[in-house]
């Protein structure tokens, strides 16, 4: 036992009245061990009740990070302790330094903060899929200071979390998983009415991805009277939001052959130029090259 405590009490680094010994090498392995201990059953709880869907995905995956943050704050303050660093000395002393660190490191916290509300709000969660300036993405992880998403290019896209809490964002998957999209299309004049209606609700309905194969989730509309087309509409539900252009890509081909089938035109604009000529220059021109 003495030999055990000689071992413990054996100074490993000395700087002047602190010194690093075997028993703090040990404190804190005992204590990055039983962390990640911690957070992995932590994690499998979590998760398990998501598999029995108990809990929703965005939601297991929220309590996690927020629990995980709460356990290395605490972790590292045990860390720090068993060095011999007081943390109340630590943060008296460099009260002034973090005032300054704070004012260059603003947008920073920002995004720290904003990844705070993220995780607590719950208002948006993993696979949310969202519209962000423009541009369609799929949340797949939600850090404190990013968030990381996945375009309809499969490209990874980094998005400071200011940027989410701060600006307009529509979330596609917020109410609920399934959508309402329409497509329009013109059709020539004289076409008729009733059978281009019939058509393009026959082509939404024809497709597999489209929620709800009845009529009453699926319609057409005669929208206007266009400059050189009747301007038609149809509106249908999908649950399949992150491909919904492949969908839509999909839906006009149906269309275009139902149409063709039918000898439906989609007619184009034309323009007609009308060239007048000015006969009283032209006969003062002839005069002019007869003198």
């Amino acid at each position: 036992m003495d030999q055990l405590n000689k071992i413990l009490e054996f100074a490993l680094i000395s700087i002047g009245k602190y010194e690093i010994k075997v028993y703090t090498i040990v404190i804190i392995a005992i204590t990055l061990i039983i962390t990640k201990t911690i957070l992995w059953l932590i994690k499998k709880s979590l998760f398990s009740k998501y598999e029995a869907h108990k809990l929703d995905n965005g939601n297991a995956y929220a309590f996690f990070q927020i629990i995980k943050y709460i356990i290395w704050i605490i972790a590292i303050a045990i860390i720090l302790e068993s060095i011999g660093i007081k943390l109340t000395l630590l943060l008296a002393g460099s009260a002034a330094l973090l005032v300054g660190v704070g004012l260059g490191l603003q947008q920073t916290f920002n995004d720290i903060v904003s990844g705070l509300i993220l995780l607590f709000e719950r208002s948006i969660k993993i696979n949310d899929i969202l519209e962000i300036d423009g541009d369609i993405v799929k949340i797949q992880k939600i850090g404190i200071r990013t968030s990381e998403g996945l375009n309809r290019d499969e490209i990874s896209i980094i998005i400071p979390n200011s940027l989410i809490t701060t600006n307009k964002v529509i979330n596609w998957s917020h109410q609920t998983k399934k959508t309402r999209f329409r497509i329009d299309v013109g059709v020539a004049y004289g076409s008729d009415v009733d059978l281009v209606l019939n058509l393009l609700e026959e082509s939404a309905l024809e497709h597999p991805d489209i929620f709800g194969k009845d009529k009453n989730l699926t319609e057409a509309r005669f929208l206007d009277f266009g400059n050189s087309s009747l301007n038609f509409q149809v509106l249908f539900f999908s649950e399949n939001i992150f491909r919904i252009e492949k969908i839509k890509s999909d839906i006009r081909k149906i269309i275009y052959r139902k149409f063709t089938e039918h000898n439906i035109t989609i007619p184009f604009p034309q323009m007609d130029v009308y060239i007048k000529s000015n006969t009283t220059e032209n006969s003062k021109e002839t005069i002019t090259n007869k003198k």
